[in-house]
C-alpha cells in the first residue's frame, strides 16, 4: 500500500493506492477561500494545509479501509509549487515515514500528472505525448516509459490556466476563472474577436501573455462589446494555441498517442479540439486531471525511494523539476 500526500497549491490531498495502480481512496479537500482574493494566497494556503492535512490523511485511510500499519511506502510532492504549501505535505510525509521506519518517495508534481495516466484498470501505456496544462504549468512531454519524460516545449510566460484566470478577472468573473469563463463563452461567438495564438513563437513553446494583453485592449476599445463574445474568442485563442502546438509536436515526433493532464484538461472546447486531431486520445477522469494525491502515489511507484534517515533534510522546490 502507498500513502501519498499532495499540497503543491491550495488543494489538500491524500490518497491510498496499491502497487498495481488500483485507487483505494483519493481525498481532495478544496480550501474554498481564495475566491475572495481573486487567486491563491500562498501564506493562507499553507496555513489551511496545516489544518487539513491530518484530516485528509485520516479520511483517505478510512475510505481505503486500511491503517498506517498497512502502509509500506509514503510519498509526497516535493515540487514544483508554492514552497510554504509543499513543506506542509512533505514534512507530514517525513514524520509518518520516520515514525514507522518506512521509505519515502519524493515525487515531482509534473511527473504526477503524467503518471495519472497509469492508474486504473486500463492504464495508458507509453510511448505517448502528454500535454500538461494547469494554473501553474503548461508543457508538452514526450513520455517514453513510466520512469520519466522529456520536455519538448513549455510556456515562456503565463500558464494556460493562469491565462484563463486572468482573463476571467478582466471580464468580471470569479475565481477559479476557467469554469466561469467557459460558462460565459458557451453563449458567445468565438469568431467575434481575433486574438493572437502566439504563431510568432518558435519551436514548441507556448506564450499566453499576448492573448491576455489583447483581451485588455479589446475591453478598453470596445466597452459595449458582449462579454460572452469576448469570452468565447479569448477561450478559442487559448485552446487553438494548445492544440496547434500539440499537433506540431505529434508531427515532429511521429507519435500517434496523446494524453492530457492538468486542470485545463477539464475544458470542454479543448477536449473537443484535441479529439479532432485524429490520434488516440486519453484524458483521465476529471478528478485525476486536477491536483490530487492518487497521481502522486502512481508516480511514486517509479521513483527510487529514500530509506529512513536519508530524507529528513529533504527540501521542497518551487520551480523547475528534478532530472527525470
Amino acid at each position: 500500500m502507498i500513502l501519498a500526500i499532495e499540497t503543491s497549491c491550495d488543494d489538500t490531498c491524500a490518497a491510498v493506492i496499491d502497487r498495481s495502480g488500483l485507487i483505494l481512496s483519493n481525498v481532495i479537500s478544496s480550501q474554498g477561500i481564495h475566491d475572495r482574493y481573486g487567486g491563491v494566497v500562498p501564506e493562507i494556503a499553507a496555513r489551511h494545509h496545516l489544518e487539513l492535512v491530518d484530516v485528509a490523511i485520516e479520511d483517505a485511510l478510512e475510505q481505503a479501509d486500511v491503517g498506517l500499519g498497512d502502509i509500506r511506502l509514503v510519498a509526497a510532492t516535493q515540487g514544483p509549487g508554492l514552497v510554504g504549501a509543499l513543506l506542509i505535505g512533505l514534512s507530514e510525509a517525513k514524520a509518518i515515514a520516520a515514525a514507522r521506519n518506512l521509505p519515502l518517495a519524493p515525487v515531482d508534481h509534473l511527473q504526477g500528472h503524467v503518471a495519472a495516466n497509469f492508474l486504473g484498470p486500463e492504464p495508458f501505456e507509453p510511448p505517448f505525448l502528454c500535454l500538461i496544462a494547469s494554473g501553474g504549468h503548461t508543457l508538452l512531454a514526450h513520455v517514453e516509459d513510466r520512469f520519466g519524460f522529456t520536455v519538448l516545449g513549455s510556456t515562456l510566460d503565463d500558464a494556460a490556466g493562469e491565462a484563463f484566470d486572468k482573463g476571467a478577472r478582466m471580464l468580471g468573473l470569479g475565481y477559479p476563472g476557467g469554469p466561469a469563463l467557459q460558462r460565459l463563452a458557451a453563449d458567445g461567438d468565438p469568431t467575434a474577436f481575433k486574438f493572437p495564438t502566439a504563431e510568432g513563437v518558435d519551436g514548441l513553446d507556448f506564450s499566453f501573455a499576448g492573448v491576455k494583453t489583447s483581451l485588455l485592449y479589446a475591453l478598453r476599445d470596445n466597452p459595449d462589446a458582449p462579454r460572452q463574445d469576448l469570452a468565447a474568442s479569448y477561450q478559442a485563442a487559448i485552446v487553438e494555441q494548445l492544440a496547434r502546438r500539440t499537433e506540431k509536436a505529434l508531427e515532429q515526433t511521429g507519435i500517434d498517442r496523446l494524453a492530457v493532464g492538468g486542470g485545463v484538461a477539464a475544458n470542454g472546447p479543448l477536449r473537443e479540439r484535441l479529439a479532432r486531431i485524429g490520434v488516440t486520445l486519453h484524458v483521465p477522469p476529471r478528478e485525476l486531471c486536477t491536483d490530487n494525491a492518487a497521481m502522486i502515489a502512481s508516480a511514486a511507484r517509479y521513483v527510487t525511494p529514500l530509506l529512513p534517515g536519508a530524507y529528513l533534510d529533504l527540501d521542497a522546490y518551487a520551480t523547475g523539476q528534478r532530472a527525470l
